[in-house]
């Protein structure tokens, strides 16, 4: 790219279908948009993971985490998600994917070197199957991973995302902090809302809560069920409710049932700029709803993945009038961990907001 007198801007992926017309990949004028472009910046991305989950931390062995995080990692429209030995490959937009074999010719050595025994390239748009397709190595669509020791199920075919939200995993590490503070002597009732495979919920069981996980989606359900039992917890201890959770939490709240910690993680209510005004109204309504079967003195946890709500609109949704009690206040603000980086000037990749309030 040159600027109206010739002067070298950049080198990037354009993209003529998509919103963001061209990927800026380097402002470098002596820099290829190559193979060898491409490996570097995944060894500098390999070696900062390396920093961030030591091999050698067995007792807080964590085996699933982000390896490569597209504009963050600086390799726009490439993201690399690790579980345990294999790793998924997900391509952003058809431009990206008309590049891809070029740009990913050198990766296999890194990432072998680095404990991948299989780099599998999933594809497909929202609503729509998707495909798996090994780059190298063996085909795996189920695995078993850590994360800060606790065992869990990832279904690499069918799951969101990669296969699991691993932008999260601090959060559901902190789930299991808050409820075993809880003290009592009273096992503390936890419902967990868009629940999905259940990792909140998991936490929450370890350490002695009661969950009651709602979720649309049965098929979620038998995915966190199997969690629970390879984790230890039996999951007949625990209520899986398959509904929708605005429909669930008015029936919960017209017959006075509370929770001491309410968790809500919804889809992103704002996929779009166009779409923030209803968003951030759908956000006060769920927020209200939650907080009307919100024990007294108990805790919420709220979260948002649209990157279009901001983190202080977002803050908007949880006063007073829109929970509807004055009692709670907001304790902390989490956004998304270090192996989800972000560029300074890139404020959607910092999508990810974790609200607690007491």
């Amino acid at each position: 790219m040159v600027d109206e007198n010739g002067h070298f801007l950049g080198s990037g992926i354009f993209d003529p279908d998509s919103p963001i017309a061209v990927r800026v990949w380097t402002r470098d004028p002596e820099d290829r948009l190559d193979a060898a472009l491409f490996r570097r910046r995944l060894e500098r991305a390999i070696a900062i993971r390396r920093e961030l989950f030591p091999a050698d931390a067995v007792a807080a062995r964590t085996t699933a985490y982000r390896l490569l995080n597209g504009e963050g990692d600086r390799t726009p429209g490439f993201v690399i998600d690790r579980y345990g030995d294999v790793a998924i490959l997900k391509i952003d937009g058809d431009a990206a994917r008309s590049v891809a074999d070029q740009l990913l010719a050198e990766v296999e050595g890194p990432l072998q070197a680095f404990g991948i025994t299989a780099l599998i390239d999933r594809a497909g748009k929202k609503g729509e199957a998707f495909t798996l397709t090994p780059r190298f190595g063996e085909l795996r669509s189920k695995v078993e991973v850590t994360e800060h020791g606790v065992p869990f199920v990832v279904d690499l075919a069918k799951g969101q995302k990669t296969g699991a939200f691993l932008d999260q995993r601090e959060n559901r590490r902190r789930i299991g902090e808050l409820v075993a503070r809880r003290g009592g002597g009273k096992a503390p009732r936890v419902l967990n809302l868009f629940s999905y495979t259940g990792g909140f919920s998991l936490r929450a069981a370890l350490v002695g809560g009661l969950v009651t996980s709602v979720d649309v989606a049965m098929a979620a359900h038998a995915t966190a069920q199997e969690s629970f039992r390879l984790a230890g917890a039996d999951p007949k201890k625990h209520t899986f409710v398959t509904a929708d959770c605005f429909a669930f939490l008015d029936a919960a709240r017209a017959r006075g049932e509370t929770w001491d910690f309410v968790i809500s993680d919804p889809p992103s209510f704002a996929p779009s700029e166009k779409a923030k005004p209803k968003g951030i109204a759908a956000y006060r309504s769920l927020h209200h709803a939650c907080a009307a079967v919100l024990a007294p003195g108990g805790t919420f946890v709220a979260a948002s993945c649209s990157s279009h709500v901001g983190l202080e609109d977002f803050a908007s949704t949880l006063d007073d009038a829109a929970l509807g009690r004055s009692d709670l206040r907001l304790l902390e603000l989490f956004g998304p961990p270090p192996d989800h980086p972000t560029l300074p000037n890139f404020p959607e990749g910092r999508y990810l907001k974790l609200a607690v309030l007491a």
